[in-house]
């Protein structure tokens, strides 16, 4: 049996997208590998894995203790590119905190990454190719699936979105990074469609742009609805009573928002990003500005057949990306590491 330590502090800020992944994948080793995984969370005892969730500094500390982590597996969900427009924080503590990054990932005898193209990224930083892998996020079914037209309008109902509206729904931080500037002047050319943004300001003020777009989550448009951060518990439901899902962001890794929406039965609308390419290509509706966003909405809500052409391939990225695959995967991958060793 493998003794696999997962250190994660993910779950102690709700609302990224970085503790779901956490939490999809414990579930799925919790439920499917008792007999061959012995798994502790945050735990310091002596593993044959240690897999690295978070860049935590105690967790940095815990890289030095070889003989007691075992093979030292880092998950990385970001890379200094990829949190601009995220947060701000002052240039020296940037820097400093980007050169922390790097020298964690660097501490790793293994690194996961959720999209392939940051593998070329990583090298570049002089962290060997031969020691990365790409291992994509996966969401359960038990967790995300259509519900019932009835369930739908309950939904709904406790949102205040008018049942025979047509409803978009983005989900997300509330920060530059994500778009949401986009989605808001996208949804000023739309008056007729309702526009939901699920999350908030999980870092707070320290937030890219935070002032600019406080002001916009207190007074939005008359046909948008900020609801807060949602509970994940909550999100299927959520993610149902929309008709489409938005996401305008400009950066990502992979986000699971996108994958819970397909594993909904919810058409896919997201900006024309090169690491998608790998990863969605065939799964969703691809635009590069507003306009474009405009007219993909439009004739999602108004064209029947192209409606239900995008709901079938959100449907096949969510059979791509299913927990009954990635399971398989994910337990070769910690046995193989072993027999590496």
């Amino acid at each position: 049996m493998i003794k696999l330590t997962m250190l994660s502090s993910a779950e102690k800020v709700k609302g990224q997208g970085v503790a779901s992944a956490y939490r999809e994948l414990v579930n799925l080793l919790e439920e499917r590998y008792k007999n061959e995984i012995d798994m502790k969370i945050n735990s310091f005892e002596k593993s044959d894995i240690t897999h690295y969730h978070t860049v935590d500094f105690r967790f940095f500390l815990s890289t030095f203790f070889k003989k007691k982590r075992g093979v030292r597996v880092g998950y990385v969900h970001f890379l200094p590119e990829t949190m601009e427009g995220s947060l701000k924080l002052p240039w020296i503590a940037r820097v400093v905190f980007y050169k922390y990054l790097i020298g964690f990932y660097k501490r790793m005898d293994e690194i996961v990454v959720v999209n392939p193209s940051f593998i070329p990224k990583l090298t570049a930083y002089n962290i060997p190719a031969e020691k990365i892998h790409y291992i994509p996020n996966f969401v359960s079914k038990k967790s995300f699936f259509p519900i019932s037209k009835g369930e739908k309008e309950l939904a709904r109902a406790k949102y205040e979105i008018p049942a025979d509206k047509f409803t978009v729904i983005g989900i997300g931080q509330v920060q530059h990074r994500k778009g949401v500037l986009d989605f808001i002047e996208v949804a000023k050319q739309l008056p007729d469609v309702q526009f939901v943004w699920a999350g908030g300001f999980s870092f707070g003020k320290i937030t890219s742009g935070y002032e600019e777009l406080k002001k916009i989550y207190d007074n939005p448009p008359s046909n948008v609805k900020f609801i807060g951060i949602v509970d994940r518990s909550e999100m299927n439901s959520c993610i149902n009573m929309a008709d489409v899902f938005f996401m305008p962001s400009y950066n990502e890794l992979f986000p699971m928002a996108i994958l819970e929406a397909m594993s909904c039965d919810v058409p896919i609308l997201l900006r024309n990003l090169d690491l998608y390419e790998e990863i969605l290509d065939g799964y969703y509706v691809k635009e590069v500005d507003n306009p474009g966003f405009i007219r993909a909405i439009e004739r999602l809500e108004n064209d029947t057949n192209y409606y239900n052409e995008m709901l079938q391939a959100s449907k096949q990225g969510a059979a791509y990306y299913s927990e009954d695959r990635l399971a398989e995967i994910w337990l070769d991958f910690y046995q193989g590491l072993l027999t590496k060793e």
